[in-house]
């Protein structure tokens, strides 16, 4: 199993830190990868429990389902398409630190299907995650 965590605190609301992650547009530009949603939520969100996006562009890419969503505290989400991952969540807490600021913790857990592939997926990953999140105060 790979693991990804990246933990970052923010000086922005968390209401306006848990919305760009959950809008599945915003989240996709935050990262640098075309994102758009393509079934809605049946939840009060568009966005929430339920809800698909297609992250890439044309029939390269892959579908994630959100799985778990709790506004302004969580959304986790998992891969629910043809991928070289198996075994993939994405989970996002989102919590006030004492002295008022936004923590974000991101994990990605996932095995690979073709061997030795799983430690560069996890590589790319990571640095794109560690270089899109550096961008939430421009983006929120």
């Amino acid at each position: 199993m790979y693991i990804i965590e990246v933990d970052e605190t923010f000086d922005v609301p968390r209401k306006k830190v848990f919305a760009l992650f959950a809008e599945h547009e915003r989240f996709g530009k935050l990262l640098g990868a075309p994102a758009k949603r393509i079934k809605d939520s049946d939840q009060a969100d568009p966005n929430g429990l339920g809800s698909v996006r297609k992250i890439g562009i044309g029939p390269i890419g892959l579908e994630e389902t959100v799985v778990g969503f709790e506004p302004d505290s969580l959304i986790e989400y998992s891969i629910t398409s043809f991928s070289p991952l198996k075994n993939h969540i994405g989970r996002i807490r989102f919590e006030d630190t004492p002295d008022g600021q936004t923590r974000v913790n991101y994990t990605i857990t996932f095995d690979d299907i073709i061997p030795f592939t799983g430690k560069l997926i996890q590589t790319a990953l990571e640095q794109g995650i560690r270089k899109g999140i550096k961008r939430v105060p421009r983006f929120a």
